[in-house]
């Protein structure tokens, strides 16, 4: 599983990040997870407003600073 966080550094996208890995952690599964801060690769992404999170390729958040319950319901 890969895990893209898209952001260009801003506090929201980190903490984005980490609560991504938090997810993970809490659910005991493993996932590339990967921060997307090049601001070509965002809006090619279709990513509009950040911070933006997909999982395997699939956008599931857009502007939207997810908690870690959001995000483990999305990978479970």
């Amino acid at each position: 599983m890969k895990i893209e966080i898209y952001g260009t550094g801003c506090a929201k996208c980190k903490t984005l990040f980490e609560n991504a890995q938090k997810a993970l952690a809490e659910l005991s599964m493993t996932a590339d997870v990967v921060k997307v801060e090049d601001i070509n690769e965002i809006t090619d992404a279709g990513i509009m407003f950040t911070p933006g999170l997909s999982v395997d390729g699939e956008i599931k958040s857009v502007g939207k600073l997810l908690s870690v319950e959001e995000i483990k319901k999305l990978l479970a």
